[in-house]
C-alpha cells in the first residue's frame, strides 16, 4: 500500500488514491499576528475552500485558516461522486420534508454539480471532472417496488429524466434492474482543491495552513483565537467548515452523528468496466466509480484504471476490528467484478449523518447571527461542500437562498421517522458511557501487541496506551475532552475513536477531529 511521505499530514495512516495520484497540495504559512478582515473561514477542505472562493470572487476580504495542510481532513478521503441521487432516497426525503422540501433537495445537489463545473471552466482547473450516468440498483434482498417508488418520488422532485431500465447494458457489471440518473458527475477531489486554492489567493483571498483555531466568538466584531493565542477580528461573519463543529459543544451533536466507511481501490484493465456511477440500496449501501491513471511514473500510458469501491460503514469507535469491513469490501468487489487485477488502495473515512437526512448549512443555533456552519454531509460531502457554501455566502452578503430554510442547522423534523432516528442515535450515545465504569481492554501494558493501543484502567482512571514499534508505549487520558466518553482503539487508522460524537486523535493524543477542540490530556 502506498505511504505519504508525511501520513500526520491527513487524518489517518491509510492513504486514499487521490493523495498517490495528485501533484502535492499547495503550501502556506501559519497565521503569524492579529489582523482584521470581512470572512474568517476555518477548514481548509471543499466546504471551506468553496467558502472563501465564492466570497474573494465576490469582492469580500477572505481569510482561511486550517490546522493542518489543505485536504488533510475528510476532503481527502472521499469517493469523489457528484451525484444528486441522494442516498436517503426521496421516498424519505418526501415523507420528512414534503415534495416541495424533496425538490429543493434535488435542485440544491444538482446546482451544487453545476456550479463545481462552473468553477472549473472559469478557473480553467485541470481535475478530470466529467459528467456521467448513474445507476441505482437493488441489493441480493431488494424488492422492484424499491426502484419503483424511487422513480416516482424523484419525478416528483422535479428529476423527469430520471428513468426505468430492466438492465443497465454497461460493460464489465450489469446491474439488472435499476434507475438510470442523468447528468451526473465525478473528479479528482485533490486537484480539484488545489485549483481551488490558487484561484482563492488570485483572486485576494488569503490561507494560512497549520493555524489552529481554539476560540470562536460571535458578535461585533466576531473572531477567533488561535492556540498561539493570535485573534483575528472578521467585520462580516466566521464560518466553520470543519466536517463536525468544534464550536458548538451539544446542539449539532444530537443532531447528526459520525460513521466510519470504507474504500477500496483495485487495478481493473482500460476499457473492462464502463465509466459510470454506480449505488446499490443495501443499508449502508455500496458505491463505485472508476478513477483514471492516464500515465505511469516514467511517462506514456498505463494499461488500468482504478476500480474504487465503497461501503461497510458503521458506528465511528464501535467497531473492534476496521480491517473486516475492508476484506468485506473486497470480497463485495471481486464478486461483481471478475476483471479485478489487485487492490492497491485501502483507505477509511468520516461521514456526518444527520437524523433526518439532509445536511446543515447556516447560521450555528444558540449563536450570533454572524457565526455560520456547513456539517452533515450525510455520504454526499462533495455536492453538500459546495451548496451549504453557496448559501451561507448568499446569508453573509445579505441575499436570500431558495434552499436556505430546508438546511438551516436550527430546523427541527417533526416528523415520526426523524424522531425514531433522534431517540435510537442518542440512546447509543448514552450507551458508550457506560465503558466509564467498565474494566479495560487489557489488564496491564504487556497484554498490549507492537503498534497497536489499548485503554487500561488504573483505579477509578482509565489511560489510553500506544505501544509503538520499537516497544516504547505512549500514554494519555482515554477520556474525550468534548463531553467525556471512552475512546476506542482504531487499529486500521492508528488513531483513538470517540463512539460519541466521533472526535478522534492520533496515536499520540494529538487532535485529528472535532468536535473536541484540544488533545487528549496527559495520563
Amino acid at each position: 500500500m502506498p505511504k505519504l511521505p508525511n501520513p500526520a499530514r491527513t487524518s489517518g495512516s491509510t492513504v486514499s488514491s487521490w493523495f498517490g495520484t495528485a501533484p502535492t497540495p499547495p503550501t502556506f504559512e501559519p497565521l503569524t499576528q492579529n489582523t482584521t478582515t470581512d470572512v474568517v473561514v476555518v477548514g481548509g477542505g471543499i466546504a471551506g475552500l468553496t467558502t472563501a472562493y465564492l466570497l474573494s470572487k465576490a469582492g469580500r476580504k477572505v481569510l482561511l485558516l486550517e490546522d493542518g495542510e489543505l485536504a488533510s481532513g475528510e476532503s481527502g478521503r472521499t469517493t469523489a461522486h457528484l451525484s444528486y441521487a441522494l442516498d436517503d432516497r426521496y421516498t424519505t426525503l418526501e415523507n420528512l420534508f414534503g415534495e416541495e422540501g424533496a425538490r429543493l433537495a434535488a435542485e440544491s445537489h444538482s446546482a451544487a454539480i453545476d456550479q463545481i463545473e462552473q468553477i472549473v471552466l472559469t478557473e480553467q482547473i485541470d481535475c478530470e471532472f466529467t459528467r456521467l450516468d448513474g445507476y441505482l440498483f437493488l441489493h441480493a434482498d431488494g424488492k422492484p417496488k424499491e426502484l419503483r417508488q424511487e422513480l416516482e418520488a424523484a419525478h416528483r422532485a422535479g428529476l423527469a429524466d430520471v428513468e426505468h431500465l430492466p438492465e443497465a447494458g454497461t460493460v464489465g457489471f450489469e446491474p439488472g434492474e435499476c434507475l438510470r440518473w442523468p447528468n451526473q458527475g465525478q473528479f479528482h477531489i485533490l486537484k480539484y482543491l488545489n485549483g481551488l486554492a490558487q484561484a482563492i489567493v488570485l483572486h485576494g483571498g488569503r490561507i494560512c495552513t497549520h493555524t489552529r483555531v481554539s476560540e470562536v466568538h460571535g458578535g461585533t466584531p466576531a473572531r477567533v483565537v488561535t492556540d498561539e493565542g493570535i485573534e483575528v477580528k472578521a467585520k462580516k461573519g466566521i464560518v466553520v467548515a470543519t466536517n463536525t463543529p468544534f464550536n458548538d459543544r451539544v446542539v449539532m451533536h444530537t443532531k447528526q452523528h459520525p460513521y466510519r466507511t470504507y474504500v477500496v481501490g483495485a487495478r481493473v484493465p482500460k476499457g473492462s468496466v464502463t465509466k459510470a456511477l454506480y449505488w446499490d440500496m443495501a443499508d449502508p449501501y455500496h458505491y463505485v466509480r472508476l478513477q483514471e491513471v492516464p500515465a505511469g511514473p516514467r511517462g506514456g500510458q498505463t494499461d488500468y484504471d482504478l476500480l474504487i469501491v465503497g461501503g461497510e460503514d458503521h458506528k465511528t469507535g464501535q467497531e473492534p476490528d476496521p480491517e473486516a469491513h475492508l476484506r468485506c469490501l473486497e470480497e463485495w468487489t471481486r464478486d461483481r467484478f471478475p476483471m479485478v487485477r489487485d487492490f492497491e488502495y485501502r483507505w477509511s473515512g468520516q461521514v456526518m449523518e444527520p437524523n433526518d437526512g439532509l445536511g446543515y448549512a447556516g447560521r450555528n443555533p444558540l449563536d450570533a447571527d454572524n457565526v455560520y456552519i456547513i456539517t452533515g454531509d450525510s455520504g454526499h460531502g462533495m455536492t453538500h461542500g459546495t451548496l451549504g457554501p453557496m448559501i451561507v455566502a448568499d446569508l453573509i452578503q445579505g441575499r436570500d437562498n431558495p434552499w436556505a430554510k430546508l438546511y438551516d442547522p436550527g430546523r427541527v423534523t417533526l416528523r415520526r421517522e426523524s424522531a425514531v432516528e433522534f431517540i435510537k442515535e442518542n440512546v447509543n450515545v448514552a450507551i458508550e458511557y457506560t465503558d466509564l465504569l467498565t474494566g479495560g481492554d487489557v489488564s496491564s501494558v504487556e497484554e498490549i501487541p507492537l503498534g497497536t493501543g489499548a485503554v487500561i484502567r488504573r483505579g477509578i482512571l482509565k489511560v489510553a496506551v500506544y505501544k509503538d514499534e520499537k516497544g516504547a508505549t505512549h500514554e494519555c487520558s482515554a477520556i474525550c475532552p468534548h463531553l467525556h466518553c471512552v475512546v476506542h482503539w482504531n487499529g486500521l487508522e492508528k488513531s483513538w475513536d470517540c463512539p460519541c460524537h466521533g472526535s478522534r486523535f492520533t496515536a499520540l493524543g494529538e487532535l485529528l477531529n472535532g468536535p473536541a477542540a484540544s488533545g487528549l490530556a496527559p495520563a
